[in-house]
């Protein structure tokens, strides 16, 4: 970014690529844990059904959640709940295990994405391009990066990538609390005998 941004975008953008981590992580760590766990190809595969399943379907209604909690209580919990469903996928000794807290993991994944450009986008000094190019650059960091680390973190045990994104995604996670200044809900919608009412030659208001 050609301007000094506020460590509020910065401490996002970091988090953003880690959450894209999450991604192609277990590519690399499919193999060990089906030797280890004497699982199939096809449960395996799972690790990615289960995340991206749960994480297209929750992206439907992260709007709805951001717009009642705010942006950064959205951010909070789910970089929360991917801490906890990367670190308890890690601690699983059973595929039916891992590809539950997988879910899990994308739901958190969900309501963090969703909330996460308009947050940089917001914050950002400069155009809303310029804030977009950092969004899309830590996307595609995170999702070159995320077979990386789980290819050396799974050289040492299949576990270490999962617990590798909940100790990075708790330093995001601190350090977006601090950084980021608190957001309020939205206001609840005008109710529809206000926004149904014609109005006059003058100025309209909502609240006539």
């Amino acid at each position: 970014m050609p301007r000094r941004q506020p460590k509020t975008v910065w401490s996002v953008a970091f988090a953003c690529v880690i959450a894209f981590m999450g991604i192609g992580l277990v590519d690399p760590i499919l193999k060990p844990i089906a030797d280890d766990l004497s699982a199939t190809p096809s449960q395996v595969s799972l690790l990615f059904t289960s995340y991206n399943g749960v994480m297209a379907v929750a992206m439907l209604i992260a709007g709805y959640v951001s717009s009642r909690l705010g942006a950064k209580r959205t951010l909070l919990i789910g970089l929360a709940i991917i801490i906890v469903g990367a670190g308890l996928a890690g601690a699983q000794n059973a595929i039916p295990g891992i590809v539950a807290f997988r879910a899990v993991w994308g739901l958190g994944n969900a309501l963090f994405i969703a909330t996460a450009l308009a947050t940089i986008v917001s914050a950002s000094v400069g155009s809303v391009g310029q804030a977009i190019i950092l969004y899309e650059a830590a996307l595609g960091l995170g999702i070159a990066a995320g077979p990386l680390l789980g290819g050396v973190l799974g050289s040492l045990s299949w576990r270490f990538p999962f617990f590798g994104v909940s100790a990075l995604m708790t330093i995001a996670l601190v350090a977006t609390a601090v950084t980021l200044p608190r957001s309020s809900p939205h206001a609840h919608p005008t109710p529809s005998r206000h926004r149904s009412k014609p109005c006059g030659t003058g100025a309209c208001s909502p609240w006539d």
